[in-house]
């Protein structure tokens, strides 16, 4: 196969948000004995992405980095000694190139995409074989592209821990973000109840039409953690909360966690304020677990495919489409937080 020798990629250089953006011209690289190359057809973009562009991570990143951690492409070069793939099949990087099973372990910190490792937002990457994974045989490149690290997390807050979602169950997502859309569609897909938070009555008909089975406006209500106990099954409370607020959504949070619920940390969306107003003791209520989530293993991505595949669940794409040279405006839409499930790129 005849290949250009030349690709785009962006970087990060310095930490002024959008103006830190450079879009580049770089060779195509080769790759090596056990790896391969793949041709990146599609990307999504995730908060992550927004706040190592203005320098606000939680962890440092280095300068220069090439953004992004979630892509769908395939492969078109293999190593001589590759035998996972082969030219041809369509595949995804995992989010931390070396977590491959087991629990998150401080090691893996290097390699993750789009803040130690570069990340997706080119044309071309060389992974080793072991750190891709074939992407579902249901899914178009663009629906895979969502998967990496918003799908893997909800599946990894619903099912990969010591305690696993049942059927009949209630689940807490905060919000219309990619990991709560897919923790929602995750949800009902096992079997269980499902409330949702929102701003605005659009997405909340959005949320409906996805099957949640009650949605709480939280700007109208402060006590949405209250009201959010009241509307769950028997009035048990959540068994599992998306926690992607914030420091005070977790007051919220541990009003409408069950007892011996499980509050999974993911996210600090809402800021120092939080979303619900109030300060005060998260951990007084009741009776819960807090669980941190680092995304997820390649062993939880592939038992989250099998599942897609097996009930041709399609993730849920906003209705702007935005190409690989129009990244800086695809990141200040995703800022405007007017998007409902993943912004895509489109790379080739």
């Amino acid at each position: 196969m005849k290949f250009e020798k030349m690709m785009k990629q962006w970087v990060i250089q310095g930490k002024k948000g959008i103006e830190s953006l450079k879009l580049q011209n770089v060779p195509i690289p080769s790759p090596g004995d056990y790896e391969v190359l793949v041709k990146f057809h599609a990307a999504s973009l995730n908060y992550r992405d927004i706040v190592i562009a203005n320098g606000t991570y939680v962890w440092t990143t280095r300068d220069g980095i090439v953004p992004g951690s979630d892509a769908a492409g395939e492969v078109v070069q293999a190593g001589p000694k590759v035998t996972r793939f082969s030219v041809g099949q369509r595949v995804s990087p995992i989010f931390h190139l070396k977590h491959l099973y087991g629990s998150f372990d401080e090691r893996y910190f290097p390699s993750s995409l789009g803040a130690k490792h570069d990340g997706v937002f080119r044309q071309y990457a060389v992974y080793n074989e072991e750190s891709c994974v074939e992407i579902p045989s249901n899914l178009s490149y663009r629906e895979a592209a969502t998967l990496p690290c918003a799908a893997v997390t909800a599946w990894n807050t619903l099912y990969g821990g010591p305690r696993k979602l049942k059927p009949g169950e209630t689940v807490l997502a905060q919000g219309t973000g990619g990991v709560s859309i897919f923790a929602l569609q995750f949800a009902k897909m096992g079997g269980a109840q499902v409330i949702a938070t929102t701003s605005g009555p659009e997405k909340a008909d959005r949320l409906k039409v996805e099957r949640a089975d009650h949605v709480i406006n939280y700007k109208e209500d402060p006590k949405w953690g209250e009201t959010a106990k009241k509307l769950s099954h028997r009035g048990q409370g959540a068994h599992y909360i998306v926690e992607i607020g914030g420091a005070n959504t977790m007051v919220q949070s541990s009003k409408a966690v069950a007892i011996d619920g499980q509050i999974s940390v993911i996210g600090r969306r809402a800021g120092p304020q939080g979303e619900s107003g109030e300060s005060g003791d998260a951990h007084s209520t009741t009776m819960h677990t807090v669980r941190r989530i680092l995304v997820g293993s390649r062993q939880l991505n592939e038992e989250m495919i099998s599942a897609i595949e097996v009930n041709d669940l399609k993730p849920i794409i906003d209705s702007r489409t935005f190409h690989l040279d129009e990244l800086k405006e695809a990141y200040a839409y995703f800022e405007t937080g007017q998007h409902f499930g993943k912004v895509v790129l489109d790379i080739d």
